[in-house]
């Protein structure tokens, strides 16, 4: 039996960074020759360490990014005219697509129109408030006013 660390997730055997005792013959014919795992040594456990703490500054720093962001935004009202109809409803809608566009033109903020977590599209003349989901656990929120055009 052999110690190893694994690099990848292994189906039937466990998850990545995962310390486990497997075959001689398993490691040295199918795990190794994959890049799979590493023998369990002290320069294995280096390696293993210093890979986690590399994702975790870039995970630290796409958490700033999205924080950064959520200021941005916070100070942003995103201006739209649409017409409106007979009975004083709105004509079209505004959608997430116009809304990432508006905010890459003018703002110069990019945004996948995926993020949003409000699904719904802006119908109604008056202000909107967006929710957007910049990083995991960061929420992010965009104005958009609607104005009649003359």
């Amino acid at each position: 039996m052999m110690k190893v660390i694994l690099l990848k997730d292994v189906k039937n055997l466990g998850k990545k960074d995962q310390e486990l005792e497997v075959a001689n013959g398993y490691a040295a014919n199918y795990l190794f020759p994959n890049k799979l795992a590493v023998a369990l040594t002290d320069r294995g456990k280096e390696i293993r360490d210093e890979q986690q703490k590399l994702l975790k500054d870039i995970e630290d720093q796409k958490i700033a990014e999205a924080q950064e962001m959520v200021g941005k935004l916070a100070s942003i009202t995103l201006e739209f005219k649409a017409k409106i109809a007979g009975d004083g409803r709105m004509v079209g809608t505004i959608s997430t697509k116009q809304i990432v566009e508006e905010l890459k033109e003018k703002h110069h903020l990019i945004i996948d129109k995926r993020k949003f977590i409000d699904h719904y599209l802006v119908n109604a003349l008056g202000f909107t408030r967006l929710k957007i989901e910049l990083h995991k656990g960061v929420v992010g929120v965009v104005n958009v006013h609607v104005t009649e055009s003359k």
